[in-house]
């Protein structure tokens, strides 16, 4: 299973990390990939992108470096209505929307909240990836998720960083392979992201990789082994709300 793409990649704008677009689009073609995309944090996270950084995203090029660059966010859950922290306008024009809680923007609460702040994110049509799930501050009915993904053409990730035992969303893999074995008995697609935070993590993801193949997952399912498998998802969840 080839994987050829890594979207989920921050830069020096989400003000934690450490690398700038063109480092991150120079080490990608290093690496062989040939797509990656811009996923900095959106405003509600503290020290996060300024919203103008989304709206002038349009003046980069589809190219750096040889290296097909996707225009997008990553943007912040902030309630158990599913709110993100960029609006409509902002959100419709990306070309990638992942969507993730994260601690400092959401406080953990219980099982129940978590999973509708989840559900009701993936109802939303102009997001298309839910974030890292699995992490263990925000547990979750990992059944009613996926399903919810299934019933809204959502794209699960499989966050590699956070199967780094070094990570603090470190659990192990046994919620990972659960989060799996619902999205291969329901057709949903995944996506194995590195989450990058500097330019050498970008495209590692190994650790989701090796999970991925363990479930036993067709490469039709798994988004990183083609960029027209990822347009048409996103295609299709539109279609889903038009």
């Amino acid at each position: 299973m080839n994987f050829i793409l890594d979207i989920h990649c921050h830069t020096v704008n989400s003000g934690h990390a450490f690398s700038t677009i063109s480092e991150n689009a120079a080490y990608a073609q290093s690496i062989g990939l040939t797509h990656i995309g811009i996923a900095d944090h959106g405003p509600g996270m503290p020290g996060g992108a300024h919203l103008y950084s989304f709206t002038n995203l349009w003046i980069l090029p589809e190219y750096i470096n040889g290296v097909r660059v996707l225009k997008g966010v990553e943007a912040n859950i902030m309630d158990e209505n599913g709110k993100l922290d960029l609006p409509k306008s902002i959100l419709g024009k990306m070309e990638f929307v992942v969507a993730s809680m994260h601690r400092g923007v959401f406080p953990p609460q219980n099982k129940e909240v978590h999973t509708q702040a989840m559900i009701r994110a993936m109802e939303n049509p102009n997001m298309h990836i839910l974030g890292h799930p699995g992490d263990p501050w925000f547990d979750i009915d990992v059944k009613e998720v996926v399903s919810a993904a299934a019933r809204t053409g959502t794209i699960i990730e499989i966050n590699s960083q956070s199967l780094n035992p070094c990570s603090h969303r470190f659990q192990g893999n046994e919620i990972f392979m659960e989060i799996l074995a619902w999205c291969k008995e329901l057709g949903v697609p995944v996506l194995a992201s590195s989450d990058a935070h500097y330019f050498t993590y970008v495209g590692d993801v190994d650790r989701a990789k090796e999970l991925i193949l363990q479930a036993g997952l067709t490469n039709e399912q798994v988004i990183n082994t083609s960029a027209d498998n990822l347009a048409a998802v996103i295609t299709r969840k539109r279609g889903l709300f038009a």
